[in-house]
């Protein structure tokens, strides 16, 4: 057993050996900043969120990551600024990433709350390898590294993103500059590189009564070369205090990838997802990944946790109208 856990882990790692993907989180829509920062300064009010991820508990080497993000818009309200730090560490791949965000958000028509924002991101990325972790079969190959090897990448991100009171639709793209400026710079180091990823979100907000409402959300993620994932999510909101959602993610074939194999079993997952406003400042999340393919013999699923705050509230939730993007 222990043989098979460590050939499926290896197999895992793998698939990471040419490019660094993106951090997965299932509880990003509590706040859009992590993966389009056209969100930024959408909930008016300075707010800081994180996320602690812990994936396929039981395997070795498995990803781990925190995300710390803070946002909020000018008096005003037109201009939403943002920061966000992540650290992503996947066996002896460790990934750390630093973004400003900028975004400058339009009011459309007659309706106060019908908003189109455009946003870019700058940061940088330091992408590194330590080669004691790992184990080669063949220990005169070259290609394995046997030190400590890093590099620091600028990176750029764009997204855009509409919103009223009942519907929110956004469009990004991430790592749209580490992949080119490492052309230059690693030639001659084995740490992956972030692929550009491309973000499609939308989402509606459906109010049945002042105690029940009920939000679907879908997401697109792809990255060109690998897999394109899905997810469909649900949720309901139980008197403006608790989220109670499930979710299924698996990989689509939207169009012919001539890298990926013909016959490759898609990855898939289910789990629910649980946030609480604890207090009129405070929101604490939960979720709980589950696999469902041949993967789940071996890892007792994902562990999410996220908590945000409010610094500056100007207004309680009860003094004003339900809005799509505030949530």
């Amino acid at each position: 057993m222990r043989r098979i856990i460590l050939i499926l882990t290896g197999l895992i790692f793998s698939c990471f050996a040419h490019a660094q993907q993106e951090s997965q989180f299932t509880q990003y829509l509590f706040n859009g900043i992590h993966i389009n920062p056209a969100y930024a300064g959408y909930k008016e009010n300075v707010y800081i969120q994180s996320f602690y991820r812990a994936q396929w508990q039981g395997i070795k080497g498995a990803p781990k990551t925190l995300s710390v993000a803070v946002d909020g818009a000018t008096p005003e309200g037109n201009i939403g600024l943002g920061l966000s730090v992540t650290n992503d560490q996947i066996g002896a791949q460790s990934y750390l990433s630093a973004y400003g965000s900028y975004a400058y958000k339009i009011r459309l028509g007659y309706y106060e709350n019908s908003r189109l924002s455009f946003g870019i991101a700058a940061g940088l990325i330091q992408l590194g390898l330590d080669g004691n972790k790992l184990q080669s079969i063949d220990q005169t190959d070259g290609s394995v590294a046997t030190s400590s090897q890093t590099r620091i990448l600028p990176d750029v991100r764009v997204g855009v993103y509409y919103s009223n009171e009942n519907f929110f639709a956004g469009f990004s793209a991430t790592n749209m500059l580490s992949r080119y400026a490492a052309r230059k710079n690693m030639s001659n180091l084995t740490v992956p590189v972030p692929e550009p990823h491309f973000y499609l979100t939308a989402g509606a907000l459906f109010p049945l009564s002042d105690e029940l409402t009920i939000k679907p959300v879908v997401m697109l993620k792809d990255d060109i070369k690998g897999p394109t994932s899905l997810d469909i999510n649900g949720f309901i909101l139980l008197n403006e205090r608790i989220w109670l959602g499930a979710f299924y993610r698996t990989s689509v074939g939207l169009y012919n990838k001539p890298n990926l194999q013909n016959n490759l079993p898609k990855s898939s997952a289910t789990g629910l997802i649980i946030e609480v406003f604890a207090t009129p400042n405070l929101r604490i999340g939960y979720s709980y990944d589950y696999t469902l393919n041949k993967l789940q013999n071996y890892n007792s699923g994902s562990h999410e946790i996220s908590a945000g705050f409010y610094l500056n509230r100007k207004s309680s939730r009860k003094d004003r109208q339900l809005n799509c993007y505030d949530f």
